[in-house]
């Protein structure tokens, strides 16, 4: 397993644009300025890196855009971002978490395409250990044994669907990007395909054709992201609910006990060490 350009150039800030190395790097993520993996409460406008990207965070929410569809991340969960995928993110209230870089060789063996995947007790530990690999030098036998490791339990972690996909046509595009970012939620089928410029019939066969999902489904997954990044933000649940249109805050906290089998306070409560 050879290492190459052991030492990064001078005038390389982001360990994301380097390709040489060690085919995986983690660093830890925080809020302070100088952090290689910057959290907080921020929008990063699109961008795409050399090296594929595993994202988690320990707190708060990041939200992920490509041109084919939205990521919500959540705690605990990771995302991946295959190198040269434009993408975007928001950040929202995020304090601590890691980032794992891979070289283009080592992403190969991962998904070519932008998902969310669950975290393993094994996963976990192994990337603590290599956050300490701080000077990125030729890896120790050990050091390559743990890297193959974490790259196993990547390649084999369950996908979990916490993606809107987002259909390349510019209409229903746009309307996706008004139900993630607006108060939307009152917006019905008739008032969606008004803002999309086309029929309530046109539509549901569009998305159904290009997602896979009926219109509610779809609608129902914007709405999700939405309302977990408000969440995030500190926005409380009565608050949510009325502004994604539910008719009571117990209506939203029983959609969002069917997606994630427990209640918005126990799911933002529950966020153990990562």
């Amino acid at each position: 397993m050879a290492n190459i350009d052991a030492t990064p150039p001078e005038e390389a800030v982001d360990l994301s644009e380097w390709a040489g190395g060690p085919p995986l790097i983690a660093v830890p993520g925080n809020d302070n300025e100088d952090s290689d993996y910057r959290l907080g409460s921020r929008e990063y406008a699109w961008h795409s890196h050399v090296r594929g990207q595993l994202l988690c965070v320990e707190t708060g929410l990041i939200q992920i855009r490509t041109p084919h569809g939205a990521w919500v991340l959540p705690p605990h969960r990771a995302g991946w971002v295959p190198p040269g995928m434009p993408h975007r993110v928001r950040v929202s209230g995020a304090l601590a978490g890691w980032s794992v870089l891979l070289n283009p060789d080592w992403s190969q063996a991962l998904s070519p395409q932008p998902r969310v995947v669950a975290i393993t007790e094994l996963m976990r530990a192994a990337v603590r250990r290599a956050v300490a690999w701080t000077d990125h030098a030729p890896w120790r036998p050990e050091q390559e044994r743990i890297a193959s490791v974490l790259l196993d339990e990547l390649r084999q972690a369950p996908h979990q669907a916490l993606c809107l996909p987002i259909p390349e046509h510019p209409r229903i595009a746009a309307l996706a990007q008004r139900l993630l970012t607006e108060p939307a939620g009152k917006l019905a089928l008739p008032d969606c395909a008004t803002a999309a410029a086309m029929s309530p019939r046109t539509l549901r066969r569009h998305i159904q054709a290009h997602t896979g999902m009926s219109f509610g489904q779809w609608r129902q997954q914007a709405l999700l992201i939405r309302g977990m990044e408000m969440l995030a933000r500190g926005a409380a649940v009565a608050v949510v609910a009325d502004e994604l249109g539910y008719a009571s805050p117990s209506n939203f906290i029983a959609m969002f006990r069917r997606a994630f089998g427990e209640s918005p306070a126990r799911f933002f409560a529950r966020q153990g060490p990562a």
